[in-house]
């Protein structure tokens, strides 16, 4: 059997947090298909490129070979947008995969494999017997990491594309095709998500998030009681089991068995659902639940749940969700909203937090995106699923004006993060007053235009498959492989290892805000007379 080439990626290294955060770094893996007894990948793979309907010239198309971790070739898509790859063999007993992605300055992609964007999706498996690494045959849409391919400031060489993978062939046959490994492209202004309001309606501070209520409105009738022991959710298309509080508190592997066996006939439901269709909710999910109004528990007023408490939850998002050997898992207090990670809250194997279920996948007001988290840990897991709208590549496009735009969500973003440090109060006038000459800004923004992030949006920006955001946001990653681009960081000095403020106030406790940790991404709470630092947002 050949050796196990590098093709995931390696953990971005981070510092150790205090105790009352845990730990934000960790170890990589490599991997590659091993199994010789498959037979060779299809000779030829065609697909077509575009944008908001319409055929995209001119984009470069990778091929990458991850049995040798190199490319195979490069191609641009003629006037149809269309583009074909021809020729792709084994490589000696080892049975071919090849992974292919986009490139075109101003412009993100996400893969959908014949304009299905989420029936072909497809996470990695580490090494479960007999050494499936891919699944499944043949096409699929994917996350992919290249730690060979890349180097950047710190030593670290980790990068994730969604990318269309193939292994092994459709047919068989060493002289057939395959077609369908399309891609859509976005820039900002067909962007897939639109965030929700965080729920935020009393104003403590003049351009607080109170006092604007950036994003999607809540629908009046949020929450429909089915009768069935199950609740719809209007803003988000998601059914919640009724009773929060039916299912055993456990850790979270046993969190995970259990809500995968929930079915019709216990905890109160008669809507005829059966095991499996349950899952346990990932992050952002769980984030779309908290109303940051509220308090004791954080959920919007006059929901129509039973047995809820101020109790931890369990999501099903792995701390790390792009490599192997994490030992937590993100957690959610109900009290305040709070994310839990210390050495007591989330640990996978002894932590022991409250279990909730909820099915469905999008249809309401807003469509919530995926976590970005890819690796499998468990049955049922956030890896495994993959639920909501793909995270496109390069997500952010730098506009040369001192901003970048998010295509997954079209906000745009000031590209210099450490231009304020303030205490909370002192920050949000700051970014009141924010113009274009300030911060490195040519935009010809001027003061007014800019606010700074509520917490859903700051809470926005986070990609689970990283363990160190503010390394993988601040750093640029060079190519060590002939026809791989370079990837310019996405912000300029976003700090490792501090709080990022947001505009949403603390609702348990008025004299705090909430904040987003820089390296793990949780959603924190501080107290607003603290110095932190601020990242400036404007649009939608």
């Amino acid at each position: 059997m050949s050796a196990l080439p590098k093709s995931i990626v390696r953990g971005l290294s981070c510092a150790l947090l205090s105790a009352a955060l845990g730990a934000c770094g960790g170890s990589g893996s490599s991997g590659g298909n091993t199994d010789p007894a498959q037979p060779p990948p299809t000779n030829t793979v065609t697909g077509t490129v575009k944008f908001q309907g319409v055929p995209l010239a001119g984009v470069m198309v990778t091929a990458y070979n991850t049995n040798s971790n190199s490319v195979f070739g490069t191609t641009t898509t003629d006037a149809n947008g269309k583009y074909s790859f021809s020729g792709l063999v084994a490589t000696a007993n080892v049975t071919a995969n090849y992974q292919f992605w986009p490139t075109l300055k101003g412009y993100a992609f996400i893969p959908t494999v014949g304009t299905n964007m989420l029936a072909a999706r497809a996470g990695y498996q580490f090494n479960p017997a007999p050494q499936n690494w891919y699944v499944p045959v043949g096409l699929a849409v994917t996350r992919a990491g290249y730690n060979g391919a890349f180097a950047s400031a710190d030593g670290s060489e980790g990068i994730i594309f969604n990318v269309v993978n193939l292994m092994s062939a459709l047919t068989g046959s060493a002289n057939g095709s395959v077609s369908g490994a399309d891609f859509t492209a976005y820039n900002g202004s067909n962007s897939q998500v639109a965030l929700a309001q965080t729920g935020q309606h009393t104003s403590y501070l003049s351009g607080d998030d109170g006092a604007l209520a950036a994003g999607v409105a809540a629908p009046v009738s949020r929450f429909t009681d089915n009768g069935d022991g199950t609740v719809s959710d209007a803003l988000t298309g998601l059914t919640w089991l009724k009773n929060a509080g039916c299912l055993t508190p456990a850790v979270w592997n046993t969190a995970l068995s259990e809500v995968n066996a929930l079915a019709s006939g216990s905890c109160g439901l008669t809507d005829g659902s059966a095991a499996g269709d349950w899952r346990l909710p990932n992050i952002v999910e769980m984030e779309s639940l908290i109303d940051a109004s509220a308090s004791n528990p954080a959920l919007p007023a006059g929901n129509p749940f039973t047995g809820l408490s101020n109790a931890i939850y369990w999501s099903s998002t792995p701390y790390f969700g792009g490599q192997e050997g994490t030992t937590n898992a993100w957690a959610v207090r109900l009290a305040d909203g709070r994310y839990m990670n210390d050495t007591s809250s989330n640990v996978i194997n002894t932590s022991v937090n409250g279990v909730w279920a909820v099915k469905g996948n999008g249809g309401g007001a807003v469509t919530l995106p995926a976590t970005g988290a890819y690796v499998t840990f468990a049955k049922g897991d956030d890896g495994s699923l993959e639920f909501g709208a793909q995270l496109p590549t390069p997500r952010m496009i730098d506009n040369g004006d001192g901003t970048v735009t998010d295509t997954l969500t079209g906000l745009v973003w000031m590209k210099q993060a450490n231009c304020i440090q303030q205490t909370w109060a002192a920050a949000i006038a700051a970014v009141q007053a924010l113009a274009s000459g300030q911060c490195g800004l040519t935009d010809g923004s001027k003061a007014g235009d800019w606010r700074m992030p509520n917490r859903r949006e700051m809470a926005s920006l986070a990609d689970r498959a990283h363990n160190n955001m503010a390394d993988y946001l601040s750093e640029t990653f060079t190519s060590d492989t002939t026809g791989i681009a370079t990837h310019p960081a996405v912000l300029n000095g976003f700090v490792s290892l501090q709080y990022y403020w947001t505009s949403t106030t603390n609702a348990a406790d008025p004299s705090e805000a909430w904040t987003v940790y820089s390296c793990d991404f949780g959603v924190y709470d501080m107290a607003k007379s603290a110095t932190g630092y601020t990242l400036a947002v404007r649009g939608n």
